[in-house]
Parts: C-alpha cells; structure tokens; sequence
C-alpha cells in the first residue's frame, strides 16, 4: 500500500515511475555491491535496505543513523555514517541523469 503522498506524486508524473523501475547499466562500484549489471534505482535502494538490515548497522541508540561499514562506504562516498534520509540521494549520484522531456 502506497502513501498518499507517493500516490499523488505517481498520477501527478508517471515518468517520475518510469525514472524508479526501468533498469539501468550500473558503474563497477555499484555493480560490485549489488551483484548485477543492470538494475532500477528502487530496486538497488531495497537491495542496499537489505544489506543495512541484514548485517545490524542502524546505529542501535539512533535508528535514523546507518553505521557504515566498508562494503556499504565504497557507494555512501566513504562516509562513516549516514542518515536514512540520505540515502536515496547518496545512491541516486551512482546513475546517469535522466533526460528531461518536455
């Protein structure tokens, strides 16, 4: 179930969907986290989630913090910590600018 927010943003621009889903070739450093040549940016954002939450490093005293270890800093900009909110910013730097139709 989708926010209501993202809901509206989705029916307001439905390109801004297409920018989430349609897969894109990653460059090596991203390639080598995610393990595949081609992926969505939502689809790498739920991959590195997983690798956050599979391996504990939500700081234990601040949720909102990700402890990064050296895997996870090799695409964070070798960051020591980052804040959730962050994140998709920080991964969004690894794919090629979107083409902006008129």
């Amino acid at each position: 179930m989708l926010p209501q927010k993202m809901k509206k943003a989705i029916t307001d621009n439905p390109k801004q969907l297409a920018n989430l889903i349609d897969l894109v070739n990653l460059p090596s450093t991203l390639r080598d986290f995610v393990g595949q040549s081609q992926i969505s940016h939502l689809g790498c954002f739920v991959r590195v989630w997983s690798y956050i939450k599979t391996n504990n490093l939500q700081d234990p005293n601040n949720k909102n913090v990700v402890n990064c270890d050296e895997k996870l800093k090799s695409i964070l900009l070798g960051k020591q910590q980052v804040e959730l909110v962050e994140l998709p910013a920080l991964i969004k730097l690894h794919f090629p600018k979107q083409k902006k139709f008129p």
